[in-house]
């Protein structure tokens, strides 16, 4: 019998240092002065400086109901009399849909762009994802390989599916070890454009300067707003001109990378378009998982070298030399994308995993793999507002680290704004993605690591506890490998 401990969204803060004792861990920025320690022995970090390295990992396309809703002492579906309680009607079949557990290795799931969101939560009702997928197969959304985020090529009934360690053995054996943040809210409406767009900068805007922050204007990619549109009208220069976390880290003297693997991405990059070729997707090439080469500040700070193809995540983490910030993103085949397979998408997170548990970083690092948008398929729990973006709809996240707590399930209310908010807390002393002090004044509308709903990631972790061994998973797992090897 597994044991299960949950956390409310107003448990205390966790892991503050001792009063007057500063640590700084490797990628910290020293502030200087004071007397001379070079005597001295190092500090030792405490608390949340004990992470060193923050490795963010980024799947597609899953709502936590699909991939968690039947996960022990999580805010799953809701039963009666041991029955799922909920279901979505379906105005074809004039019947409600409920959840049912589906073993395929492939799924198709809904329309996910910022309209389908709004239309599937339905003012928080959360049934009307059968209903915009249906709304969206239009003659031209039948032909094979449309998989743009407003077309849907499978049977409405797909996205009602869901998983569980059947399927998923892996992510739900690093559940069961560490942690479970079953209230991970995607930061905005809709598809992974954005949803990458939040996730390295805390927004998503157009800007008709690419060089000019306040000619930025909040977007989630309707009708000619997306990447193509501002392409054709700055075909050299940059397009995202407010700032992002690089230059946080830039200024602080913090090492970070973007690995991506070089492949394809499915998704139009035009949220509304219809029909398109899938993308080319590699370090060089700005694209919808690949959103920093398009930064203004990466371009200006001569970071573009820190975007970088994926075999030197593999080997940075074999030699115990990856940066103190990390993304790390799939291609098409390896992302868990609907028609993309379930077990080759396990497959590739459990190989990064691997490498840094078998790393000499893995003592000191923290990893947080989440999926960037609910993909259509259903949720049932309502997303809280917190302003015009959003919040989206939940998608699973997990907490991999030494010090995570074993076997917890965070309910916290989290969206990828807490990944930033993390990171400046430990590595740059609290600074903000504000427009008020970072000295390049956007009009986001909102400070999203400030909001008041925002939970706290240090909550995840026990830095008192004894540093948790590797849990070593085979990348094709059967289904009674759970426990994984203990190292």
């Amino acid at each position: 019998m597994w044991a299960f401990r949950t956390v409310g969204v107003t448990a205390a803060l966790f892991g503050l240092l001792t009063a007057g004792v500063v640590a700084l861990a490797p990628g910290h920025a020293s502030s200087g002065g004071g007397r001379d320690l070079s005597d001295a022995a190092p500090a030792v970090p405490s608390g949340i400086h004990k992470i060193q390295h923050v490795v963010m990992i980024m799947q597609e396309n899953r709502s936590f109901d699909s991939y968690f809703g039947t996960y022990p002492g999580a805010d799953g579906f809701p039963r009666k009399n041991g029955r799922i309680a909920v279901c979505v009607p379906d105005p074809l079949k004039h019947r409600c849909i409920r959840p049912f557990h589906d073993p395929h290795d492939r799924n198709v799931g809904g329309p996910h762009g910022p309209l389908d969101a709004l239309r599937d939560i339905n003012g928080g009702k959360m049934d009307g994802f059968i209903r915009v997928a249906l709304d969206g197969k239009l003659e031209r959304c039948q032909l094979a390989g449309a998989t743009n985020p407003d077309c849907t090529g499978g049977p409405p009934a797909d996205l009602m599916g869901y998983h569980d360690a059947r399927e998923l053995p892996n992510y739900w054996a690093y559940a069961h070890r560490f942690v479970l943040q079953d209230h991970m809210f995607e930061p905005n409406y809709g598809w992974s454009l954005p949803a990458h767009l939040f996730a390295v900068s805390g927004w998503s805007a157009k800007c008709t300067n690419g060089t000019d922050p306040k000619t930025c204007t909040s977007n989630l990619g309707g009708p000619g707003h997306g990447p193509e549109s501002t392409r054709k009208l700055n075909l050299h220069g940059p397009l995202y001109a407010w700032t992002d976390l690089t230059y946080l880290l830039h200024r602080h003297h913090v090492s970070w990378a973007y690995y991506i693997a070089k492949g394809w991405q499915p998704d139009c990059e035009n949220g509304y378009t219809l029909l398109c070729r899938p993308g080319l997707q590699r370090p060089g090439t700005p694209s919808i998982w690949n959103p920093l080469p398009d930064f203004a500040t990466v371009r200006r700070d001569g970071q573009l070298r820190n975007v970088e193809g994926v075999s030197n995540f593999f080997r940075a983490a074999r030699t115990g030399h990856l940066p103190a910030v990390t993304w790390v993103e799939p291609d098409w085949k390896h992302s868990d994308h609907p028609r993309a397979r379930i077990s080759v998408g396990q497959a590739w997170v459990t190989s990064l995993v691997n490498a840094v548990m078998r790393g000499p970083d893995w003592k000191s690092t923290a990893i947080f793999l989440a999926w960037d948008d609910w993909g259509g398929f259903y949720d049932h729990v309502d997303p809280p507002r917190v302003d015009r973006n959003g919040y989206g709809l939940r998608v699973p996240a997990l907490v991999i680290s030494p010090y995570a707590k074993r076997g917890y399930v965070d309910h916290q209310v989290l969206s990828f704004d807490a990944y930033l908010k993390f990171i400046e807390d430990d590595f740059l002393g609290g600074a903000r993605l504000d427009p008020k002090t970072d000295g390049r004044p956007d009009p986001r509308p909102t400070v999203r690591e400030n909001v008041p709903i925002l939970g706290n990631l240090v909550k995840d972790f026990d830095f008192s506890q004894a540093p948790q061994k590797t849990v070593l998973l085979p990348t094709y797992p059967h289904d009674d490998t759970i426990g994984g090897r203990v190292g």
